[in-house]
């Protein structure tokens, strides 16, 4: 799939068929195959974070999580569709259903321990037949540390064809960069907080907002202290790139 330049960063018009299709594709050929994804909060990090630029540079796919990329985008006149906005909260389930049908092996990674486990354990009575393990986020991450060789051996040894890395940006596209080398699962995915709102610890916004993009009122009403600086401060800066997206164009 084409790669598109929008707000400074590169993304795919992709559908959630066409990534189960790429990821199909990847297990069955056995590469590895990073699939990261962008949205406002991840475009404004990759503009300050140069780990998180290192992290882009090296995915094999970057889809579209955030419906305000494909309004700007189709303002820009670029060829973005609602079908291109592929977020977990929505994909999870799917994602899942297909990995249960296909019979590969998920490992997710991230989420405090309680939450990851009931996440994992409502999926598993909705799919019997998914085979899924969880480790928690909290742990050191650090390169060479005892907790962090603890986790990527576990993951080994559970030898699943999908990993979800869950922890959160930039911590999760900084860990997955950090030790891709070591990971032997087919597909690696950067999943935010999906794993939360399954569990029922964060509360999932109603998919209208979703659709229409303004879901990001529900995530700062429920979280204020901690995301009041995502919904009111970073899209002012995305604003300025769209301007000089704009002003390329003309």
């Amino acid at each position: 799939m084409t790669r598109v330049k929008l707000l400074g960063v590169e993304v795919e018009p992709l559908t959630m068929e066409d990534l189960h299709d790429l990821i199909v594709q990847a297990i069955a050929d056995r590469k590895r195959w990073i699939i990261a994804n962008h949205n406002s909060h991840s475009v404004y990090l990759f503009h300050r974070d140069a780990t998180m630029r290192a992290f882009y540079a090296q995915a094999d796919t970057i889809h579209i999580d955030g419906m305000p990329l494909i309004f700007l985008g189709r303002l820009l006149r670029l060829p973005l569709q609602r079908a291109h906005r592929v977020t977990y909260v929505d994909w999870i389930r799917p994602l899942a259903t297909e990995a249960a049908r296909r019979g590969f092996r998920i490992f997710y990674l991230g989420s405090r321990p309680d939450v990851a486990d009931r996440g994992a354990a409502v999926i598993r009575r909705e799919l019997p037949a998914l085979q899924i393990a969880t480790h928690h986020g909290f742990f050191d991450r650090t390169a060479g540390a005892q907790d962090n060789e603890r986790v990527l051996a576990a993951i080994r040894a559970f030898h699943p064809d999908i990993l979800m890395v869950g922890m959160g940006m930039p911590q999760q596209e900084h860990w997955v960069l950090q030790n891709a080398h070591a990971i032997e699962a087919p597909v690696i995915l950067t999943t935010g907080a999906c794993m939360d709102y399954v569990a029922g610890a964060v509360p999932t916004p109603p998919r209208w907002m979703g659709r229409w993009g303004i879901e990001w009122l529900h995530r700062l009403a429920s979280d204020p202290a901690r995301l009041w600086k995502r919904y009111l401060i970073e899209p002012w800066f995305v604003l300025r790139l769209f301007i000089q997206d704009l002003f390329a164009k003309s």
